[in-house]
Formats: structure tokens, sequence, C-alpha cells
């Protein structure tokens, strides 16, 4: 009897070996093409709108569609599903790397994002019907916990070692290799799963659910452009409120519904839907900040920004694998709190950022804030489903992937704004920007990147103290812009700490 288990458990291995190597290679793009604007931003003539919707097609085409095609694999098998989004997501990444224009990069990121929706639900829902047990699907999920976290922060490892070596669209093309080795390895080694129960397709729940997250993932894009207060902006919110509200009375009515509504009272689903939510609402809103602070501040290339990244990228492994298998003897409430409240403290410690501080104590930030993330987001998945049935895992991790887009969108577009907002007003306040044409003063106003464009015409002008001014008040006033954006990730977490635990119950009943 225990050969066979012991021979069960290995056979199992190669199949979480394929899940996380198709996991890796949608993670890695979600923050790979980050070290690459810059370049796209000469290569392509893109401007600050065109960048921002490079980046934000794919994160807006993965949430609109997870929780549909999380359902949709349910219903039609798991294993075709994955091969489908891999297969997807591999074109879009070819035809990514060839783009011609910024409008073409964009639209081949809305492709890969409609693969990233088939695959990221998908494999988690493969994982959790192999892996039953809870002790042995709790260590399955650290590991893919593990896999997901390493593969946003190691997206800036990936993408500065190719743009030191190659182009840009050699990023791309990494990406689309890595699909279709995961692709081979899946045909030989993924068995198809699918729920027995085959209801009818809920139709009207598959639609409101694409049109209620969509339209809020978007108004939450374009809120920094109109801003927040703004009648387009106010006027999203609503209608992405009446149709979640839609969406939830017709699922209540519906006699096969594709969410069941009533997980929400299961605080062990919903209080640990929200700590991911704002888990990731911090660690995007870091990459955001860290990203430029390395490259446009410090004046790092490509591949240094990257390796940079390692601390957080090794303190996320090993927080979500311990985070897990500390979850089940102690609880997914104390681990979870604990992983939010050194969130907390790492953002406060990030604060205190300036031009002088000493990459070993950054890399000392990270390493609380990688952790902070591994022992939330991992424990908090396991949560998630463990309170969903298995022949449901594929809409149950489409919910858990739908909260994370979610919450990492937002943390860009909050945090994204409160920074350019102070940096915006500190740079206008500053002597150096009184004395600068006002032509000048607005372009350098817009970006710190547009003051380090500036400051370099300027020198080559023949006026190289008025460049080094230029630069000296741009990096302080985006120092500020970042402060003012840790306190506000800092705060953010701290409130999820105590909705962690308050509500997220310790164990599964």
């Amino acid at each position: 009897m225990t050969s066979i288990l012991q021979q069960r458990r290995t056979s199992r291995i190669p199949v979480l070996v394929v899940l996380c190597a198709a996991t890796l290679a949608i993670s890695l793009a979600t923050t790979a093409i980050n070290v690459a604007l810059p370049s796209l931003a000469l290569d392509l003539r893109a401007g600050n709108r065109e960048l921002q919707w490079i980046v934000d097609a794919y994160n807006l085409l993965f949430a609109t569609f997870v929780l549909a095609f999380g359902s949709l694999s349910d219903r039609y098998g798991r294993k075709g599903a994955l091969i489908l989004g891999l297969s997807i997501f591999a074109g879009g990444a070819a035809g990514a790397s060839f783009a011609g224009s910024s409008g073409q990069l964009i639209a081949w990121q809305a492709v890969m994002g409609l693969g990233a929706a088939f695959v990221y639900p998908t494999t988690l829902s493969i994982l959790s019907n192999v892996f039953t047990e809870r002790a042995e699907k709790a260590k399955a999920i650290g590991i893919w916990g593990a896999t997901t976290g390493v593969g946003v922060a190691g997206g800036p490892i990936l993408g500065g070692w190719l743009l030191e070596h190659f182009w840009w669209g050699s990023v791309f093309l990494a990406l689309a290799l890595g699909a279709l080795v995961a692709i081979g390895a899946a045909v030989f080694v993924v068995t198809t799963s699918r729920d027995p129960g085959t209801p009818r397709i809920d139709v009207g729940g598959l639609i409101l659910s694409v049109l209620a997250v969509g339209t809020l993932v978007y108004t939450i894009i374009e809120a920094p452009e109109h801003g927040w207060g703004s009648t387009a902006t106010l006027t999203g919110f609503t209608l992405a409120a009446g149709l979640f509200l839609a969406l939830v009375r017709w699922e209540r009515s519906h006699d096969d519904p594709m969410i069941d509504v009533s997980l929400f009272a299961n605080m062990r689903f919903t209080a640990a839907s929200a700590s991911v939510t704002f888990a990731y609402f911090a660690l995007f809103g870091f990459i955001f900040l860290i990203s430029q602070y390395f490259q446009l501040v410090r004046g790092f290339g490509p591949l240094d920004t990257g390796l940079k990244f390692i601390p957080v990228a090794a303190s996320i492994a090993i927080g979500s694998v311990l985070g897990t298998l500390l979850a089940v003897r102690l609880g997914n409430k104390l681990i979870v709190t604990v992983g939010l409240v050194l969130f907390t403290s790492a953002f406060l410690w990030i604060s205190t950022l300036s031009e002088a501080t000493s990459y070993l104590e950054i890399a000392g930030q990270m390493i609380p804030l990688g952790l902070g993330l591994g022992l939330t987001s991992a424990p908090a998945t396991e949560a998630i489903m463990g309170a969903v049935p298995r022949e449901k895992a594929g809409i149950g991790s489409g919910m858990n992937d739908a909260t994370r887009e979610v919450g990492g969108t937002l943390g860009v577009a909050v945090i994204g704004s409160v920074y350019a907002s102070l940096y915006a007003s500190t740079f206008a306040a500053s002597d150096t920007a009184q004395h600068l044409p006002e032509n000048v003063q607005s372009v350098v106003q817009d970006s710190v990147g547009a003051a380090v464009i500036a400051s370099e015409q300027i020198r080559a002008a023949g006026n190289p103290g008025t460049a080094a001014a230029v630069t000296h008040a741009a990096n302080t006033a985006f120092l500020d812009g970042l402060t003012a954006g840790a306190y506000v990730a800092a705060a953010v977490t701290a409130v999820g700490a105590v909705i962690a635990a308050v509500f997220l119950p310790s164990r599964p009943k």
C-alpha cells in the first residue's frame, strides 16, 4: 500500500512541473515588458499613453476573461483549455516580437492576455484535482505560488538580460518559446479532467462576468488619465457596480450558475480573496515605482535593474513554500496576517529611499516584502481553493486570478496617480522649475523619464549646470511621489492585515 501511494505521488510530480512551467511563462509576461519600455519609446516612438496601453492591454484582457474561461475549462476539459491558452499566448508573443508600431504591439499584448486568461485558472484547477489531500495540496499550491511570485518579480531579470544582448522583441520571443515548451510537456504529461456534472452553459453569467470585470478594469486603467473624480470615471465605476449587481442577481436565480454567489458568505473564501487583492495591489505598485527608481533616478541599465530584483524573487519563493506549510499547521489566519504585516513594514521602510540609499539596504527592504507576499498569497490561495468544490476548481481559480489582476491593476493606477500628482506639484514648486521656459517645464513635469531626456538635451546644448539642476529637482520630486506611494501601499496592506485577522478562519470547517 505504501509503495502504491509513493508511486502515485511520484507520478504527480511531472504534472506539477508542467503546470509551474506554464504559470512561469504567464507570470514573466506580466512584468518583463516593464524594463523594455524605454527601448519601445525610442524604437516605436511611443508616448506615455501608448506605453501605458502596451502594459495594460495584457492585463485588461487577462482580467476580463479569466472568470469566463475558468468556467469553460471546468465544462469542456482542463487539459484542452491549458493547451489552447498556451497556443494563443505563444502566437501573441511571436506576433508582438515583430510589431512595427505601438498599435500593433498593443493588439498582440491583448492576444497574449486572452491566452493567459485560459492558462492561469486552468493550471490551478488541474493542480487541485491532482492533489486532493489538504496537506499535499497546500505544498503543491505553495510551489505554484512560488512560481507565480518569482515569475512576476523575475520578469525584469529576464527582460533586462535579453535587452542587454538582443533587441526588445527578444523578450516576447523568449516568452513564446517558454509557452511552446510547456505545450509539448502538457501534451504528454497532463491528463484531462472536467466537471462530471457538466451543467448547461450559463450564457448570461459568462456575458455579465466579462462585462462587469472588463468595465471595472478599464475604468481603473483610464482613471489616472481622466481624473478619479471625473464624470467618465464615476460613470465607469457606477456601470461596473450595476453589472456586478446584475451578475449576482442572475446567478442567484439561475438553476446552474457559473458562480455560486453563496461562496461569498464563506469568510474563508471572501477574506482570503481580499487578502490576495491587497497583496498584489502593493506588489504591482512597488514594481511600477522601483523599476523607474533604478533606471531613471539611479541610472542602472536594464540588466542591472533586473538583477536587483533577485532578493524579492527569492523571498517570494521561500515565503510561498513556507507559508502553505505553516498554514496547515498554524492556520491561515495567523500566516496571512503576518504576511500582510510584513508587507506594511516593508513599505514603511521603502518610504525612506533616497538617491544615496545603498543597494544593500534596498535588498534588505525587498526581503520582508517578498516574504510578505509569499506568506499572504499562497496560503490565501490554498484557503480559496479549499472553499470551492473540486469539480468547480476552474471557476474558483478564475475568481482567485481575477482578484489578483484587479488588485495589481488598481495598485499601479492608484499608486501611479499618487506618485504622478506629487511629482508634478513638487517639481513645479522647485526653484529650478521657475527658471525654465514654460514649454520645457511642462515636459519635465510629465514624468521623471521626460526629465532625463530634457536634461540630456540641455547638457548637449552646452548648459551642464541647468541640466544638473533639472536632474536634481526631478529626482527630488520623484522621491516625494515614491514616498507617498509607499505610504498608500502600507496603509492598504495594514487594512488587509486587520481584515485577515478578524474575518479569515484559521482552518476549513
